[in-house]
């Protein structure tokens, strides 16, 4: 008959997918230390069950095999001396010992005498269940079997114990064996079968008292377990516990939270650390996303306070000049109008520039690091600009090294005299523009009588160009690159990279404000940075070009008064002999030999510098100084 089909069919299949999906959802819905304390109490109930089945049946195969044995080696001594055990005292009782039971049947399996049968105490008379009479059964001989026993009670006996009855009704282990024996005229063989039988009531009462403390024990250690292992259950998923409140602590807002850690070698303690590094990364991005939100909103307000400015003076002078141009001396007054105009175009341009400057640097464009750089080129060309731009400050220059001291940690020192040949792969423009910047401000924010220290030297550092480019430009990040460059000292390993510094006199920047110098926008004194020329943006591109080339730009005090702004420059692998010597680069312009203020390399020199300051307000004042001086000294023709 075909298998029904259609609506009626599926029926039965859809109730039980339900019923399956519920006995599913609720066993899911199960907590899992419950589920794993259920596990272990399962195991331990089938384990100790399995046990004392197993004990209990070794032990009864034992004893009946002992049983066998018995009646195999001692029916010959039984049937021997029957009439000495089947001896009984005045009262009934056996004579001796007696715990075998003896019946003597023909043939034909008639029963002919029953000389031995067991008293037991109550005087509870128990005999095996034997084929009747007459009759043979399927009864093997020489082979035990196993049957069960008939209790009686001789007359006269008092009330009868429960044990005593128990006892009786134990099953027997009986041995039918064949027998010949002469009869009465002393010529004729009688054949004859001879049962023996011993009651299994001892070993019956071993196994169950075995079976009743298995059983005892067994109780005992499911309970024990389950102490244990809710014990054990529950102190290995605490951590989970608290993985579980961390992580609800960190859903809540509070990304600072971290799971508390354990050896790594557990698995636990494996997925805290797995955690923790994931959490460590995750609150570093939305850091780093905060910060990037906040400083572009803090950038657009700034960008538009600082463009809004000179085009509200490019507005209001136009607007003067229209209502003055039909007044007497509109022309003078025109005049004047135009060069507020010009000089506020040129400070909008000039911002317009930095913040191009900072875009094109934020999306990595606009710099060549594959150019030959010389430092001390470079270096002594911002010194000849910050003296032309303020001939009375005295500008002494100088080696940079670690100095070492007894009383505190190691830092840097400048020891005067001529700038070392430090050469570098880079981009010459912008780390021009690194240095032009930095004697901006030095110009703007110091007196102009007040004395400078320029410094370049090479200083070996265990740290990695990645390292240097990825820590902030504060006081701390310099003193770990100094505790590098210490170390790099004993081990003789590490990067060699380019040092100089800056350091001026002047009023300085409080130390919990001096990391806020490289943010965009911030000035010291907005008012006298308007007045020459400063837009707020000078530090941050320093900041942007020297993290281009993997480096460091930090600020902190210089002793006696003033700021001292360090650059960090990685050059290439440390080798233990190195020297100082010159390694052929040549100079900043690109010519051979040691640079000079004088002399072609010198004058060449000038020359670019010029074209290069007109980038910054501070480089096209000074520009429009030399011409002056130049269109001064020409003779007139």
């Amino acid at each position: 008959m075909p298998p029904q089909s259609g609506p009626g069919a599926q029926e039965p299949t859809g109730r039980f997918a339900r019923l399956r999906n519920r006995a599913v959802h609720r066993f899911d819905a199960v907590p899992l230390s419950t589920k794993l304390v259920a596990c272990m109490l399962v195991l331990l109930m089938v384990g100790t069950f399995g046990i004392s089945l197993t004990i209990r049946q070794l032990v009864g195969n034992y004893l009946l095999g002992k049983t066998d044995e018995q009646l195999l080696d001692q029916a010959q001594l039984v049937y021997n001396n029957v009439d000495l055990l089947s001896q009984r005292d005045d009262d009934g009782t056996s004579a001796g010992p007696n715990d075998y039971f003896m019946q003597i049947r023909d043939v034909e399996g008639n029963i002919v005498s029953t000389p031995l049968v067991p008293v037991l105490r109550d005087n509870i008379i128990a005999e095996p269940v034997l084929p009747a009479s007459g009759s043979k059964g399927k009864i093997e001989l020489g082979k035990p079997f196993t049957t069960g026993s008939k209790v009686r009670t001789v007359s006269g006996g008092g009330q009868n114990d429960s044990r005593a009855l128990e006892d009786a009704q134990a099953p027997w282990r009986v041995l039918a064996l064949e027998g010949r024996e002469r009869g009465p005229d002393g010529t004729s063989v009688v054949r004859m079968v001879v049962y023996i039988g011993v009651s299994l009531g001892d070993q019956y009462d071993i196994t169950k008292t075995l079976t009743q403390y298995s059983i005892l024990v067994s109780i005992i250690i499911v309970l024990l377990g389950a102490v244990a292992a809710t014990f054990i259950i529950q102190r290995t998923l605490l951590p989970l516990k608290r993985i579980e409140k961390t992580a609800a602590q960190i859903a809540a807002g509070d990304l600072s939270q971290r799971v508390p850690t354990m050896p790594v070698n557990t698995e636990v303690g494996s997925l805290a650390a797995s955690l923790n590094a994931m959490l460590a990364r995750i609150e570093h991005g939305f850091r780093e996303q905060q910060e990037t939100t906040e400083k572009m909103k803090r950038f657009v307000s700034d960008a538009s306070h600082e463009l809004r400015t000179p085009l509200a003076t490019i507005h209001g002078y136009s607007e003067l000049y229209s209502m003055q141009r039909e007044l007497p001396g509109a022309l003078e007054r025109a005049d004047e109008s135009i060069e507020h105009i010009e000089a506020s175009s040129s400070r909008m341009t000039l911002l317009v520039e930095d913040l191009l400057s900072l875009a094109r640097l934020d999306e990595g464009r606009g710099i060549d690091l594959n150019q030959d750089v010389r430092l001390d080129a470079v270096l002594r060309d911002a010194a000849d600009d910050l003296h032309a731009l303020d001939p009375e400050r005295a500008i002494r220059l100088g080696v940079v090294s670690l100095e070492h001291t007894h009383t505190g940690p190691s830092r840097l020192g400048l020891v005067e005299g001529e700038l070392p040949q430090v050469g570098l792969h880079g981009d010459t423009s912008r780390l021009r523009q690194v240095v032009t910047n930095i004697v901006g401000n030095i110009h703007r924010y110091t007196p102009s009588d007040s004395a400078v220290e320029i410094g370049l030297g090479r200083v070996p550092a265990a740290l990695g160009p990645d390292e240097l480019e990825h820590m902030p430009s504060t006081e701390r990040s310099l003193r770990r690159f100094l505790d590098a460059a210490e170390a790099t000292q004993a081990t003789h390993a590490g990067m060699s990279c380019a040092v100089f510094r800056f350091m001026d006199h002047g009023p300085g920047v409080p130390a919990d404000r001096q990391s806020q110098i490289f943010e965009r926008f911030y000035t010291a004194d907005p008012s006298r940075a308007r007045q020459k020329g400063g837009t707020g943006l000078g530090m941050s591109i320093a900041q942007a070009v020297v993290r281009a080339h993997h480096g460091l730009i930090s600020a902190s005090n210089t002793p006696g008064g003033g700021l001292t702004l360090t650059v960090v420059l990685p050059i290439a692998p440390f080798v233990a002999d190195e020297t100082e010597q010159d390694d052929g680069r040549g100079d900043a312009n690109g010519h051979a030999g040691k640079p000079g203020k004088s002399g072609k390399s010198a004058r060449t020199g000038k020359a670019g510098r010029g074209a290069r300051a007109e980038k910054s307000g501070m480089g096209r004042k000074l520009h429009h100084m030399r011409r002056e001086h130049e269109r001064k000294a020409k003779p007139a023709s």
